[in-house]
């Protein structure tokens, strides 16, 4: 407690020497930017992948049932009254993806195609992000079968919902040998018109994607009642990750349940590695930052050299001279964190809430023109521990040279 005292006195006391004042308020204001800066940065990662969560949730429902091996669900009808029956499960219908060659007049291209049930509308948000010259629909009474493209698929195969452009549809057989002498033979194919173009602003979803009818598709495939995944909603209010737990409890082992994150598991690692990797060298330049500290506190060694002498003539050992020393750097340390930590905090709310920085580009063409932030209190507890890790490294090295210093002190 003595040496605690002592410590914040030396802190807030004027120095002798002007240069030892203004390198502890330069100390200071290093740890306390550089503190800063981790915690605004870091936000705006969180901020970025809400944004990304919030784009995949368009056409990603609430959880996704795959199988842990292979691609096929097999008796998937009697599989869903089991998971409709599950507490908070408000939706669940199966899906059928697959590559297939589109044709459409002489454009071609590979397309991912995605056979869903009528009621996809309610499991996805597709409706709202269908362009304004075409409908998402599955079926017309006069047209028969029809397909919802993505903006790239259409921008390729020059397909528009106005033109009732008709798109072919070709899938290699599952069943039965290839003729060589026919190799259309080999193909199975139908022709579906476009009803609407969507668009999520997510490169990957945007690039070939082509949403048809499960009856479709299964027709293509060969299927009866299989299913590549089953796509459940969960109803309002209830938390995603308990209504998982019932599933895997039910489905066992050779299923896999995943929620949003899951589902753009590439993309989100991403996302997190880069967070990661910029918590890492901003913590580097935390680090160097916290270098002036020790060189601060060797300054007011020298300085209080007299007082240092008074306290060991009046009994005080050495390790006590030397702990107000090392108290004081984490004294140092620690306030530039909480005063960086606060006012990162303070900006970071203030751009999460009122949205006063704004993105380049043309905002028409953005899902959001607001730079993404969001403040994560868990963020703020590690780069209070990271300060506190930190100055106490410093702080112990300034200890060290206190205490050399001290025995050349007493050798005299």
């Amino acid at each position: 407690m003595v040496a605690l005292r002592i410590a914040w006195r030396y802190l807030f006391s004027k120095k002798s020497h002007s240069a030892v004042n203004v390198i502890s308020v330069i100390s200071l204001a290093g740890v306390a930017l550089a503190s800063m800066a981790i915690v605004c940065i870091m936000s705006v990662f969180n901020g970025f992948t809400d944004l990304a969560l919030s784009q995949a949730s368009v056409l990603s429902p609430d959880l996704r049932i795959e199988p842990s091996e292979g691609k096929i669900i097999g008796g998937v009808d009697s599989l869903l009254v089991e998971l409709r029956g599950i507490s908070g499960v408000e939706l669940v219908a199966p899906v059928v993806e697959e590559r297939a060659l589109a044709i459409c007049g002489d454009k071609q291209m590979p397309v991912r195609i995605t056979g869903v049930t009528d009621n996809y509308g309610m499991m996805s948000d597709i409706v709202r992000v269908v362009k304004e010259d075409g409908v998402f629909a599955m079926h017309d009474s006069i047209l028969g079968d029809m397909a919802t493209l993505s903006v790239g698929a259409a921008l390729t195969l020059d397909a528009r919902p106005t033109s009732l452009s008709r798109v072919a549809v070709y899938v290699p057989r599952r069943i039965g040998r290839i003729n060589t002498t026919n190799p259309a033979m080999s193909f199975r194919s139908d022709t579906l018109v476009v009803s609407g173009v969507y668009q999520t602003d997510q490169a990957e979803t945007d690039a070939d994607g082509m949403v048809i009818p499960i009856s479709v598709a299964r027709r293509l495939l060969e299927y009866e009642d299989e299913a590549t995944a089953l796509d459940v909603k969960i109803s309002s209010g209830e938390p995603v990750g308990e209504v998982a737990d019932r599933m895997k409890l039910l489905l066992g082992e050779g299923y896999t349940v995943k929620d949003r994150i899951a589902q753009q598991e590439e993309s989100f690692r991403m996302i997190s590695v880069e967070k990661w990797v910029t918590f890492c060298m901003l913590a580097f330049i935390l680090v160097i930052a916290s270098f002036n500290v020790v060189s601060t506190l060797c300054m007011l060694v020298i300085e209080k050299d007299a007082n240092i002498r008074t306290m060991l003539a009046l009994g005080a050992s050495q390790y006590m001279v030397a702990r107000i020393f090392m108290i004081e750097g984490w004294l140092i340390s620690l306030i530039g964190g909480v005063i960086g930590v606060t006012v990162g905090a303070v900006l970071c709310l203030a751009q999460q809430f009122w949205g006063f920085i704004r993105l380049g580009g043309n905002h028409d063409m953005m899902t959001t023109d607001i730079y993404p932030v969001r403040l994560d209190g868990s963020d703020m507890l590690v780069v209070l521990a990271l300060v506190a890790v930190v100055g106490f490294t410093t702080s112990s090295l300034t200890a060290m040279i206190a205490r050399r210093r001290m025995s050349v002190t007493v050798d005299e």
